[in-house]
């Protein structure tokens, strides 16, 4: 199975929607944005702090593991999160015409090369992703999703299957959190 980002942009709008109506959540839009873009930030740290590349100093990288799972796991679960947000922004900002890859740009997306330096790959993918909230910049929020792409699928080595079954396997599990109290 290929990595469907339609049918995960349009989980991922229902699943806010839900969310949204379950809860009375109801925000302006500019308010809605913002804590999406907030989400957005705190997922990528949260991938950045399970990976922990920019930790030079620790011989053997990497946070603990989600109990019951590996590190690769944990690393994944923490990715298909940050996915559903940039999802949720694109929506929110009406990008969405941003998110969808063709196969072909994301095979050709895939077979570059891993980054030398994670540093830089992760603060230019948060400043592209600020440009495009500070400065309503589009082709700012697009560079910073294909960065993300490329993290996961180059850098990370996640197949396009993993990403996707990943992805649907954590949409369940925030709906059954909605309906068990979350």
């Amino acid at each position: 199975m290929a990595l469907d980002l339609g049918a995960l942009l349009k989980k991922s709008i229902q699943l806010d929607q839900s969310i949204s109506d379950q809860k009375s959540l109801y925000m302006k839009k500019e308010l809605a944005i913002q804590n999406a873009y907030v989400s957005l930030d705190v997922e990528l740290a949260e991938i950045a702090n399970t990976a922990e590349w920019f930790k030079i100093w620790k011989e053997n990288r990497g946070k603990k593991a989600t109990e019951g799972k590996t590190h690769r796991q944990t690393l994944l679960e923490e990715y298909v999160d940050a996915l559903d947000f940039y999802l949720l922004v694109a929506a929110k900002q009406t990008w969405s015409h941003l998110i969808v890859i063709d196969p072909a740009d994301l095979t050709e997306l895939s077979q570059n090369s891993p980054d030398k330096n994670m540093d830089q790959h992760y603060l230019v993918m948060k400043e592209q992703l600020f440009d495009s909230h500070f400065n309503h910049r589009q082709e700012s929020f697009r560079h910073s999703w294909r960065l993300f792409l490329k993290w996961g699928l180059v850098d990370f080595k996640f197949t396009q299957d993993e990403i996707q079954n990943a992805y649907l396997k954590k949409n369940q599990i925030n709906y059954d959190r909605q309906n068990n109290g979350y």
